[in-house]
C-alpha cells in the first residue's frame, strides 16, 4: 500500500482530499523498476495507469514509419499507461505506447478499471469535457494539418513550376531558332556545291568549323568592350575580303573565338571564289552549335530541378535512413528559388565536417520548408536568408535558418510552438507549421527546436542527434 503522503507530493494528486488519497493508496501500489527495464509494452493489454514517483522514464511509440521516442523525463507526477480508461468500453484495449525506465525508478500503479471508475465518479463533468475536447481536437488538427501540408505543397509546386518554365522556354526558343539556321546552312552547302567546291576544300572548311567549336568551350572570359572591339575588327576584315553582310556574321564568329586574321585561313582552305559562301556557312554552323549548347544547358537544368524535387520528396527512399543534411537543405532551397522575392538574397554556410545523420528525410524536408517559409514571410520582401550547419560537441548536428526580419518579440517566443498559435493575420496562417516542425524534430528524431531572436537577426535552431534512435 502506498503512503498518502507520497501521493500528496505528486502534482497530479495534490488537490485531492484525504479520503480520496486513502482510496488511491488502498487500490494502487508502488513498483520499482531498474535502469533499462521495460515498464509497459505497446500492444499489451492496457491494464494499468502509472504515475512516476521518482526516477526517470522515457515513452516511445512504434509507427509504420519507425519508432518515435520522446525526451526522457524525471518530473514527479507524470503519467502514462491506460490514460483513456475513463472512456469505458470506448477506451483502447491495449497500450498505445511503450514505457521504459532510463534510471532506477519508482511508479505508482493503479489498475485501469479502478482509474476509470475513479475519474467517472469523482469528475463526471470532466469526463464529458475531456471526451469532447479529445474528439474535437483530433478532428480539427487532422483537417488543419492536412491543409498545412497542401499549402506547403502549393508553395513548392508554384516555385518548381516557375523554375522549370525558364529552362523549358529557353530550350523551345533555341530549337525554334536552330530549325531556321539548319535550313539556311543546308542552302549554303548547296550553293557551295553548285559553285563547284571540291571535296577536299569542303573537308578543310568542316575541320575549321570543328576547331572553332572545340575552342569555344575553353575561351577566357572577356569584357563587353573587348568583345565589341573584336567584332568591329572582324567585321572590317570581312568587308574588305568581299564577304556580304560581314557585320552580321562577326558576333557569332567572335563568340566562337574567331579572330582577325582568321579570314585568311578560310580563304587558304576554300579559295577566294568560295570565301563568302564559306564564311556564311561557317557562321551558321557555329550558331547551330551554340544553340545546341543552350538546349543542353536547359535540359540539364530541368534534370537538376527534377533531381532536387525527387530528393525533396524522398519518393524512392526508405522512411528512416542515413541522410546528408546539406543535400536535404539544398533540395528544399531549390524548390523555393522561384518564390524568393528579388529583394531577398540567399546564403549558405555548411560545415564540411558535419557527417550524415540518421533520420526521416521527407519529414526533415517539411521542417526546412516550414522554417524557410516563415523566414521569407518575416522579411516582407527585403533581407537575407541564411542557412547554416554546424557540428556541436561531436554528437549533434545544428541547423540554423536565419533571417534579417524584425524578430520575434520575447513574450511570444515560448508560444510560437503552441498548436494553432500564429502571429499572422486571420486566414494567413494556421498556427501549425512550428508545432508540426517541433513534433518532427523532438518527437520523431529526439532533437530540439528553439529560436533566438533580436531585430535583424532571428535564428531558428534545429538540433539533431548523430546517433540512431533507441528501439522501444
Amino acid at each position: 500500500m502506498t503512503s498518502t503522503d507520497v501521493l500528496r507530493g505528486l502534482f497530479l494528486f495534490e488537490k485531492l482530499d484525504d479520503e480520496k488519497l486513502e482510496w488511491l493508496a488502498s487500490h494502487g501500489e508502488e513498483r520499482e523498476f531498474g535502469a533499462g527495464e521495460l515498464i509497459v509494452r505497446q500492444g499489451d493489454p492496457a491494464e494499468c495507469f502509472l504515475v512516476l514517483v521518482d526516477g526517470e522514464i522515457v515513452m516511445s511509440t512504434e509507427t509504420p514509419a519507425g519508432v518515435v521516442t520522446m525526451t526522457p523525463t524525471s518530473q514527479r507526477g507524470v503519467y502514462a499507461g491506460a490514460t483513456s480508461a475513463y472512456l469505458g468500453d470506448r477506451a483502447p484495449d491495449t497500450y498505445s505506447h511503450s514505457l521504459r525506465a532510463t534510471k532506477p525508478s519508482r511508479l505508482f500503479v493503479l489498475p485501469a478499471k479502478k482509474y476509470g471508475l475513479m475519474i467517472g465518479e469523482w469528475f463526471p463533468m470532466a469526463v464529458h469535457l475531456l471526451d469532447g475536447v479529445r474528439l474535437g481536437g483530433l478532428a480539427q488538427r487532422e483537417i488543419i494539418d492536412r491543409r498545412q501540408r497542401l499549402t506547403a505543397l502549393g508553395t513548392i509546386t508554384a516555385g518548381l513550376t516557375h523554375e522549370l518554365n525558364n529552362p523549358a522556354a529557353a530550350a523551345v526558343r533555341a530549337v525554334g531558332e536552330m530549325r531556321e539556321k539548319v535550313r539556311s546552312a543546308r542552302r549554303q552547302l548547296a550553293s557551295l556545291a553548285e559553285a563547284g567546291i571540291s571535296a577536299g576544300r569542303l573537308r578543310a572548311l568542316i575541320d575549321l568549323q570543328e576547331g572553332c567549336t572545340d575552342k569555344a568551350a575553353s575561351l577566357p572570359a572577356r569584357s563587353p568592350l573587348d568583345v565589341s572591339d573584336a567584332e568591329d575588327e572582324l567585321g572590317d576584315e570581312l568587308e574588305e575580303a568581299g564577304v556580304a553582310d560581314g557585320w552580321e556574321l562577326a558576333p557569332a564568329l567572335v563568340a566562337a573565338g574567331f579572330k582577325a586574321g582568321g579570314v585568311e585561313k578560310v580563304r587558304d582552305a576554300v579559295g577566294q571564289e568560295h570565301l563568302s559562301g564559306a564564311m556564311h556557312w561557317l557562321a551558321e554552323a557555329i550558331e547551330i552549335n551554340q544553340m545546341l549548347n543552350e538546349v543542353t544547358d536547359a535540359t540539364e537544368r530541368i534534370s537538376s530541378l527534377l533531381a532536387s524535387a525527387k530528393q525533396y520528396s524522398q519518393m524512392d527512399r526508405a522512411p528512416y535512413q542515413t541522410v546528408d543534411v546539406r543535400e536535404l537543405l539544398d533540395s528544399t532551397l531549390t524548390m523555393f528559388r522561384g518564390k524568393i522575392p528579388p529583394g531577398i538574397s540567399m546564403a549558405t554556410d555548411y560545415d564540411p565536417e558535419l557527417p550524415p545523420i540518421p533520420g526521416y528525410a521527407g519529414e526533415l524536408n517539411q521542417v526546412w520548408t516550414n522554417l524557410i517559409h516563415n523566414a521569407l514571410d518575416a522579411m516582407a520582401g527585403t533581407g537575407t536568408l541564411t542557412v547554416r550547419t554546424r557540428l556541436e560537441h561531436d554528437t549533434t548536428a545544428l541547423i540554423e535558418i536565419c533571417d534579417t526580419g524584425p524578430g520575434v518579440p520575447e513574450h511570444l517566443r515560448e508560444r510560437i510552438f503552441e498548436p494553432f498559435f500564429t502571429t499572422k493575420s486571420v486566414g494567413e496562417g494556421t498556427g501549425l507549421g512550428l508545432d508540426i516542425s517541433f513534433r518532427i524534430v523532438a518527437g520523431r528524431h529526439g532533437g530540439d527546436l528553439r529560436v533566438e531572436s533580436t531585430p535583424g537577426d532571428t535564428r531558428f535552431q534545429v538540433r539533431l542527434p548523430l546517433t540512431e534512435l533507441p528501439s522501444p
